[in-house]
């Protein structure tokens, strides 16, 4: 995710020996000189409007200069090979660290990487891609093999691991987090560039955004042609600006798999969405699953429940023939219709956060329901028709109390969560302060929600967690982290319209120090009554029943 901060340093490059964490909170302070760097050729008006459109585009990071030489480490590839960073010296290197199991950011990750080298032409030749495992728990090199293969990367990069002490002292030497929480790995989705000499030259974090995959390889490839002794030009085709999604409001028609269009979108009736990638095989029986939905469909036809599309993510498909090999190695055709999705401005527009992902939109195109296949399991039929019917019966319509019900209705609150309640939708301190909070409330269950001004999907989770903080703020301690945002006046201009009953914290560069990962907005982390971090949910939360089981659950121990 970007990060951005209204005190950051400028455009000097920083020093190797800071942390991560430092680094990324001069992010888009050093966007402009950035963009000075990477603009050879097109006019002075032209830098002037990436430079602006790269710091408003929340979804592609322009980068930050490093210096100082690139730790040197010695992995194993995905041919059980050794090799060293040292060997590619005199070649550009693009290294990412990526899970090799991963279903949500890493795809898009490689997906630029790849891009960006094609974008080279021949000069491509010069640029070696490269990638560092990033899950402590599948490290064998069976794994990154699996990987590289369904993402059509076997021989196009070297994918590297090792024993888990010898992945660890790689993560530290680039300051990356790589840990299981909640029994999902979670990690730093860092991309370095290092130039011919072994120098670090730029570092960069990809995003959780579909649609902004080749803008972020179009940055990729402009940084690398620098570095090349030949200066390929590296035309600039796409814009920066910000790539809106296209949501279930808005009737659309894709290609259709075999020929033709769906149409997606409002049409006056709900609809249930399934969306998936044919490279999920490496993690799951995606076959069998796809399958298993011919019988949801039929029961829906017959019950008038609402039909099922089911939507390819093509836009990080490997190649155009992934997604027929998949479909022609079925059992039988499905009965209900796969589109597919070329742009990524769908999976955005239906906010979808990892593969397979289930969207239930009303008649109306407002989200009833999703559900994270991947995290939670692939629901069963009875499962998926009683969710459905859930999401059909209870939309997530909630009225908000205003700040000046607030104190009426918390009244008699403990001191320590009254104390939050009189700083209700206030802009307070630095992560070190928050951290000072969650401290003193010990004794008192805790939910945190990270959220930005320009996150669509924190604005539309809004009204429950307004509604939540009142229910049951009497007995749970609920603040706010305004992290990855365009600057404090943004945040105090999105809490005048959006009222909260409780403060929120600024965190410029989303470090959390510890508490959770935030790789996309929002996340919601739930602390126990003797301080420790229960869990995390990474996403948006559809309706208040979800958040109630979560808070009950995780926070209240019910």
């Amino acid at each position: 995710m970007s990060s951005s901060s209204e005190q950051a340093g400028g455009a000097t490059p920083r020093s190797w020996g800071r942390p991560l964490a430092v680094v990324l909170t001069a992010l888009l302070g050093a966007a402009i000189v950035v963009i000075i760097a990477l603009a050879v050729g097109p006019s002075s008006q032209t830098a002037n409007t990436q430079a602006y459109q790269l710091t408003h585009n929340p979804e592609i990071d322009p980068g930050t200069p490093l210096h100082g030489a690139a730790p040197a480490f010695t992995l194993t590839d995905q041919f059980g090979r050794a090799v060293s960073l040292g060997s590619y010296r005199g070649k550009v290197v693009v290294l990412a660290f990526n899970d090799a199991k991963c279903t949500t950011v890493c795809p898009l990750t490689t997906e630029a990487m790849v891009q960006a080298k094609a974008l080279l032409g021949r000069a491509g030749a010069g640029v070696a891609l490269l990638g560092v495992n990033a899950n402590p728990e599948a490290t064998a090199v069976r794994w990154v093999h699996a990987y590289s293969q369904v993402h059509g990367m076997l021989h196009q990069w070297q994918f590297l691991t090792g024993s888990l002490p010898a992945l660890k002292r790689v993560w530290r030497a680039y300051h990356i987090e790589a840990q299981v929480v909640g029994g999902q790995v979670d990690h730093t989705p860092a991309v370095y560039v290092i130039d011919s000499r072994g120098h670090l030259a730029e570092i960069y974090q990809t995003q959780m955004a579909y649609a902004s995959v080749t803008q972020q390889a179009q940055i990729l490839a402009r940084e690398a042609a620098k570095l090349l002794p030949s200066h390929p030009s590296v035309p600039a085709k796409l814009s920066y600006g910000e790539i809106q999604g296209i949501g279930p409001a808005t009737p659309l028609a894709l290609p259709r798999a075999g020929g033709g269009s769906v149409r997606v979108g409002a049409d006056g009736s709900a609809r249930l969405y399934v969306f998936f990638a044919s490279w999920l095989s490496e993690t799951m029986d995606i076959r069998s699953e796809l399958d298993s939905l011919d019988a949801y469909e039929s029961i829906a036809a017959a019950h008038h429940l609402p039909s099922l599309t089911a939507v390819d993510e093509g836009s990080v498909e490997p190649s155009a023939q992934a997604l027929p090999q998949l479909l022609a190695s079925l059992r039988t055709p499905l009965s209900y219709p796969v589109a597919i999705d070329e742009s990524g401005r769908v999976a955005d527009g239906y906010q979808v956060q990892d593969q397979p992902w289930f969207v239930l939109a009303s008649r109306t195109g407002t989200i009833l329901w999703y559900w994270d296949a991947s995290t939670q399991g692939w629901p069963s039929t009875p499962a998926l028709i009683d969710h459905v019917n859930a999401g059909l019966a209870h939309p997530p319509h909630v009225k908000v109390p205003t700040l000046r019900q607030v104190p009426l209705v918390l009244a008699g609150s403990p001191a320590p969560l009254a104390a939050i309640h009189r700083q209700a939708s206030k802009l307070l301190g630095p992560v070190s302060a928050l951290l000072a909070r969650i401290r003193s409330l010990k004794g008192y269950p805790i939910v945190i929600n990270a959220w930005a001004s320009w996150c669509t999907a924190c604005q539309a989770e809004y009204p429950l967690l307004a509604k939540a903080s009142v229910v049951y703020g009497r007995q749970v301690a609920f603040l706010g982290v305004d992290t990855t945002d365009y600057g404090a006046s943004y945040a105090r201009a999105y809490l005048a319209g959006h009222p909260l009953s409780y403060p929120s914290y600024q965190s410029p560069s989303g470090d959390l120090d510890g508490l959770a990962p935030v790789f996309g907005l929002p996340v919601t982390i739930f602390i126990d009554r003797t301080g420790h971090v229960v869990t995390h949910i990474a996403g948006q939360y559809d309706s208040l029943s979800e958040l109630d089981r979560d808070i009950q659950t995780y926070a209240l121990g019910e």
